[in-house]
């Protein structure tokens, strides 16, 4: 991310703030690193002293000091030294003797303050003698203790049985193996013979020191040119142009930071140093080589990292490189333009924050690893929720079903382009050629990597020895020469000729080749920048239709804004390609979409932030190239068109240097001041170094402005006494949410480390709160929204995503301050203790559902309830377990908080889980979150409130899983047999499916069947094959129960089965309603003797009046109405509202048994089918006679169609009986938009007259018109039915 908030404002423009020595203290010589080794908490420290003190002394860490910065403080960038030491060395001090490699090392860090602003840090390592003689004897005695120690331990064995903690066996993972020795070296310092080691008599000792500047813009490689420069100044044999204050002076106090749009000349030690500035309506500035990292992860797995990135997942970066981890760091967060990462970052985390690895939030962190270290042996205290990023083995270990980035294909293949018009390679895995390389390289490889390198990294460390093997080499010239003849440049080769041709000589276009290889960086990274710019363009292109603008000014918004919606999230996915919406829906929950709109909605009444000005910009200049309409939104792959000009403006820059800062010059010092040893960095002069001149224009300038400024605060200080609780308001707003941004560095007292939990614990309740407020308000929908909640409807996608976050906050809470760690998911390793426990004791006997009916009469209630919620909890999750579909630990958690949730024991099962508190405190440590009391109460409290809405989020997705049902039928034994003769069968439907026929065993009322799961159920067959002499069964209802949810359904009947009783039908298609458990145990047995008048037959007996009937039919039409406008993901069943209880069926019924003269004495009931049937064959034998043939035409064929309906109907094998039959016609005249046709023709049928009395409403013209006119609305919607509906019926 770009320092643009760190540089502006009210900071003076100077290009560096401070420069820092780092080293070894003399005075206070040789000091084990304890912070090095992990004092963060004291029993890190023993697992890792002991890994330390059995290592050979040099491979030791030593504590290092900040020997000097300059200036001493500056206003506006306080010093924070420990910060800066621990950076500048994150190892602490490493010891070299002449036999080891002593190459200088480059690398850069970070320091992002607690409001978010950075300051970046440039760090150049090398190796100096040690000349005190103090601390080479003092090397000397440990050398001679760790051998004796060595001697006396024979046997090597014992040191590795300890079981300690995760962060131990992290911690000592990663101090294994530490320094790049030779292996001859290390091999003999381990065996303490006289060969290996360090013999003052005999060896040269070096110790590691650090030159750093600390700027507060990350200008990378100019950075890194100055430093080199002044490390050569001191190895030269000749003496600098000039003392080396003048430099270090000039860097401080007179080179500006070049101004936006603007590139900038200053001087090294030896040569001009060049740098730039994107212009305002351009990329922020960001000098990492976005290649590098593209080339040490590849195109695919950068693309993965990026896309967990904006999801907020923790990311771990790992390599020995303390560079890579910052270039594949800043790399990714200067990708998420226009966002911005708003959690923990810490791209190099010194050893004395690995407890941070604890932390419960989403992270971004760099961990240095070790030569010889293997992945496996690194326990991380969580990683359910983990991207693991493995740099140098250039691979990535990604956390589980994360919703892919949309057209990644297109998107791939459009960055790779770009990667191969630079000559790299979009597959990865081949670094960028190390900063500083050896001397001694084999011929073959120096010339595969200068002329073959598809990468062209940087220049080698040492150009000329490289040239003068390649030119001394005879083979490779004839290579060279034939090269040229076939027209192939060898461009490396030849830039390194130009490159060597004495120091300063410039080659192409007035450039050096470390200035080309760096141009080409430059344009290599803002190209790659620009394509992933142009897919949140693309995406975001009508964000700010979106945006909700609700308060009148910036207080009123900051005072609400936790209550408030920002984003109509609802209508913005509605209106989004149906590919991007499972990304989508994801990363509108995030915190960065959430600080990107609240900066939105701010910029009304401040100045707009950086990187949304640009956004902005960029949006509406592609509204003027590309008018389309918003509701046109295609999953199309737009490409970016911007490439060459923005590659274009970074190379004019630096072809025409805008601005040259002052020449270093001699500064006012005293004779005999400046003067220096070879080899050794000089002490340098403070008095000079610790004030800037007064007399250069620019910091002149500064120095009016920021008198300005603090004018213009005084008055507004003096207008508005408000302005602290507004600014108050500020921070807070925009800190919502973000828990703890950045871990101090620097005080790492147990209180700051104790402080630092309880503000996790803290962060981690307000976001349950927020998630459980926001999937209840979603979930309610309508009745929220009248209630002054904000957002209507929730979508599936939606209430997955608010789910999916429940899970990962449910990961993070359970892996805060875990003991030790085992398995990927903290949750299910907690459950899997627990159900070991409960079955060691033996409460674990399999109660059948009987137990709960005995609840209410047990004397110890409390006991029974404990004991039947850890039944519950232990059968939970065996059906886990026995999921074969479910591979890991991580899917097996999730799917057992899915299925808590819609079984309504979220809060009580993990209230259960956390009852056994020895278990508790053996598996966390006093600071976990768990184990605080309040907090887990008030946390378990907001968890409970989910219990108030239905969720379907374990069926509804695990649909492939084998569900174990139960089927109770209830006949109603007081009228009739309780079992029968014939042979029943049953049918179970559901959204998903049906279970097929199956036959009941005779005698049988209740049945257990396993079916692939059938989703929400909606229809039960019921039926028989008529044989016995106790054919007839009267059945009041069946329940079906799901085993594994414990959803139970009943599906009211009332009816008789059976040939000459009822209306004769021996099948029936039963409807069904999920029963809701009363109180906390499930229903068990209370739902099987329901109340008689429930039955369908007996209530029909009480008459509804005309009103109430026309009533009922229009609300039966506005329910199937809006069940299609909802999402089609969220309609839930549509035979319900057909054939359910107030469904069109049952409403319809009642309209043609209004008048209807059905009852009569001494003769069977007749029922409405009767009626239809007999019109039918009126119209039959009409249409013989040749009465219809003088009717219209579109009446002739209306007719013509009820009468192929009826006959269908009524020669179906089914026996559904009349009021089955008429159900039928109903629904399937519903389907194919025909009953407001076939209603004029029953009406001006003769048969009518005879049926039905004077009064009746199908005698009444105009109410038949309005009921025409009510179902021609149903005619927009296109109406499926069941297969259990239409089974058997040819049409």
């Amino acid at each position: 991310m770009s320092g643009s908030s760190v540089g502006s404002g009210a900071a003076p423009c100077r290009f560096a703030h401070y420069f820092v020595i780092c080293g070894i203290d003399t005075e206070t010589g040789l000091e084990p690193d304890e912070l090095g080794l992990g004092l963060a908490l004291c029993h890190y420290v023993t697992a890792h002293s002991r890994e330390n003190f059995e290592q050979s002394p040099l491979k030791r860490t030593f504590k290092s000091k900040v020997l000097a910065h300059y200036p001493e403080n500056v206003e506006w960038n306080p010093f924070d030294q420990d910060a800066v030491n621990m950076l500048c060395m994150p190892k602490g001090l490493s010891f070299r003797t002449q036999a080891d490699q002593r190459e200088p090392q480059f690398h850069s860090f970070i320091i992002t303050k607690e409001d978010g602003s950075r300051t970046y840090g440039f760090v150049h390592t090398f190796y100096e003698e040690v000349t005190s003689p103090q601390i080479c004897s003092a090397m000397q005695t440990l050398y001679q203790m760790h051998n004796a120690e060595h001697a006396s331990a024979n046997p090597p064995s014992s040191s590795s049985s300890s079981s300690s903690s995760s962060m131990d066996s992290l911690a000592s993972s990663l101090d294994e193996a530490d320094s790049p020795t030779s292996s001859s070296s290390s091999s003999s310092s381990r065996g303490g013979g006289g060969g290996g080691g360090y013999d003052a008599s005999r060896d040269t000792l070096y110790v590691s020191k650090a030159l750093c500047l600390i700027t507060p813009m990350p200008f990378m490689h100019a950075c890194r040119r100055f430093l080199s420069q002044l490390h050569r100044a001191v190895t030269a044999a000749t003496a600098p142009p000039l003392p080396l204050e003048s430099y270090v002076h000039n860097i401080l106090y007179e080179v500006p930071l070049p101004p936006p749009g603007r590139s900038l000349k200053f001087h090294g030690v030896y040569e001009p140093v060049v740098c730039q500035r994107p212009g305002l309506s351009e990329l922020p500035l960001a000098d990492f080589p976005l290649g590098d990292a593209f080339s040490l992860l590849g195109v695919e797995n950068l693309v993965q990292l990026f896309t967990c990135t904006l999801l907020e997942m923790q990311i771990l970066l790992y390599s020995q490189d303390y560079q890579r981890l910052m270039t594949v760091a800043e790399g990714i967060t200067t990708l998420l333009f226009p966002f911005q990462w708003q959690h923990v970052y810490v791209p190099i985390l010194p050893a004395s924050l690995l407890h941070f690895l604890d932390a419960p939030v989403p992270y971004l962190m760099g961990l240095q690893s070790k030569e010889g270290t293997d992945r496996s042996k690194l326990e991380l205290p969580q990683e359910a929720n983990l991207c693991f990023v493995d740099i140098d083995n250039h691979c990535i270990e990604l956390p589980e079903d994360f919703p892919q980035f949309p057209n990644k294909t297109e998107f791939i293949q459009e960055l790779s382009e770009v990667l191969l018009s630079f000559g790299l390679s979009p597959k990865g895995g081949a670094p960028p050629t190390p900063s500083t390389p050896g001397r001694e390289r084999k011929a073959a490889a120096a010339l595969r990597e200068l002329e073959d390198d598809g990468r062209n990294g940087n220049l080698a460390g040492d150009e000329l020895a490289v040239l003068e093997l390649l030119q001394g080499n005879a083979t490779l010239e004839r290579l060279q020469a034939l090269a040229k003849r076939t027209g192939v440049t060898v461009a490396r080769v030849d830039a390194l000729r130009a490159g060597v041709k004495g120091q300063g000589t410039e080659g192409q276009g007035g450039r050096t080749a470390a200035e080309e290889e760096e141009l080409r960086n430059a344009k290599l990274s803002v190209q790659l920048r620009e394509v992933f710019a142009s897919r949140f363009t693309t995406m975001f292109a009508d964000y700010e239709a979106f945006v909700i603008q609700s308060s009148p000014d910036l207080e009123s918004w900051l005072t609400n804004r936790e209550q408030m919606h920002n984003f109509d999230k609802a209508s913005f996915l509605s209106d989004q390609p149906e590919p991007y919406l499972p990304f989508l829906s994801h990363f509108i929950e995030t915190q960065m979409f959430a600080t990107f709109v609240d900066n939105k909605i701010m910029s009304q009444w401040e100045e707009k932030e950086t990187l949304l000005r640009v956004f902005d910009g960029r949006i509406d200049k592609a509204r003027l190239y590309n008018v389309r309409a918003p509701s046109l939104r295609s999953s199309n792959y737009q490409r970016c068109t911007i490439l060459k000009e923005s590659a274009q403006a970074i190379e004019q820059r630096l072809m025409k240097i805008d601005h040259t800062a002052i020449h270093p010059h001699l500064l006012d010092m005293k004779i005999g001041q400046g003067k220096y040893e070879q080899g050794f960095f000089p002490k340098l002069q403070a008095d000079v170094l610790n004030a800037g001149p007064t007399n250069n224009k620019w910091s002149h300038r500064t120095a009016t402005t920021q008198r300005r400024k603090d004018r213009h605060r005084q008055q507004t200080e003096h207008l508005n006494l408000d302005n602290d609780l507004k600014e108050k308001y500020m921070q807070e707003a925009r800190s919502l949410g973000k828990n703890l941004r950045q871990p101090k560095l620097s005080d790492l007292s147990p209180a700051v480390i104790a402080q630092t939990n309880w503000k996790f614990v803290e962060g981690l309740l307000k976001e349950c709160r927020m998630k459980t407020k926001r999937m209840l308000v979603e979930k309610m929908g309508r009745e929220a929204v009248e209630l002054g909640h904000g957002e209507a409807n929730i979508t599936g996608l939606e209430e997955n995503t608010l789910i999916a976050s429940l899970c990962d906050l449910l990961e993070r809470i359970w892996s805060h301050g875990l003991q030790v760690k085992q398995g990927k998911s903290a949750l299910w390793s907690h459950l899997l203790h627990y159900q070991a426990r409960e079955e060691k004791l033996d409460v674990l006997v399999y109660i059948k559902p009987v137990f709960y009916a005995s609840l209410s009469l047990s004397p110890s209630l409390s006991l029974s309830l404990s004991l039947s919620l850890s039944l519950s909890l232990s059968l939970s999750l065996r059906h886990i377990q026995s999921m074969s579909e479910i591979k890991t630990e991580v899917g097996r958690a999730r799917a057992w908080i899915r299925l808590s949730l819609e079984k309504k024991l979220l809060s009580q099962h993990l209230k259960q889980l956390l009852s056994r508190q020895a278990l508790t405190k053996k598996l966390y440590k006093r600071y976990a979150f768990l184990r605080c009391e309040e907090e887990k109460e008030q946390f378990l409290f907001h968890l409970l409130s989910l219990n108030a809405v239905d969720y379907f989020c374990f069926t509804s997705v695990f649909t492939t899983i084998m569900i174990p049902y139960r089927a109770v039928i209830i006949p109603i034994k007081k009228l009739s047999n309780a079992m029968t003769t014939s042979n029943p069968w049953v049918c179970v439907s559901g959204e998903l499916g049906d279970s097929g026929v199956m036959q009941i065993p005779k005698n049988v009322l209740e049945m257990t069947f396993d079916c692939q799961n059938l989703g929400k159920l909606t229809t039960v067959q019921l039926g028989h094959d008529n044989a016995g002499l106790l054919a007839k069964w009267l059945v009041d209802c069946v329940m079906v129960r799901n085993e594994i949810t414990g959803h139970t359904y009943k599906f009211p009947c009332g009816r008789w089965l059976g040939k000459g009783v009822d209306d004769g039908s021996l099948e029936r298609v039963l409807i069904g309603e999920l029963v809701v458990p009363s109180g906390e145990e499930d229903s068990g047995r209370g739902c099987r003797t329901p109340p008689l008048q429930r039955s369908p037959s007996q209530t029909r007996r009480i008459k509804p009046t005309s009103a109430q009937i026309q009533e009922a039919i229009g609300e039966a039409v506005n329910n199937i109405i809006k069940h299609f406008h909802k999402p089609e993901k969220e309609r839930g069943s549509l035979t319900i509202l057909l054939c359910g209880e107030s469904g069109l069926v049952g409403a319809l019924e009642q309209f043609f048994h209004h008048g209807f003269k059905s009852a009569r004495l001494f003769q069977k009931t007749v029922f409405v089918w009767d009626f239809v049937e007999k019109a039918v064959a009126y119209m039959e034998s009409a249409d013989q006679m040749g009465d219809l043939q003088e009717t219209a035409e579109p009446l002739g064929m209306t007719c013509q169609s009820l009468c192929r309906y009826v006959n269908a109907i009524n020669s179906t094998p089914r026996s559904i009986g009349k009021d089955g039959k008429f159900q039928l016609l109903v629904c399937l005249g519903a389907r194919d938009r025909l009953l407001p046709q076939w209603l004029p023709l029953l009406v001006e049928c003769p048969v009518i007259l005879r049926m039905y009395e004077d009064s009746a409403l199908l005698r009444d013209r105009s109410t038949v018109n309005a009921l025409i006119s009510v179902l021609q609305t149903l005619h927009d919607f296109p109406i499926t039915l069941e297969s259990s509906l239409v089974k058997g019926v040819d049409l």
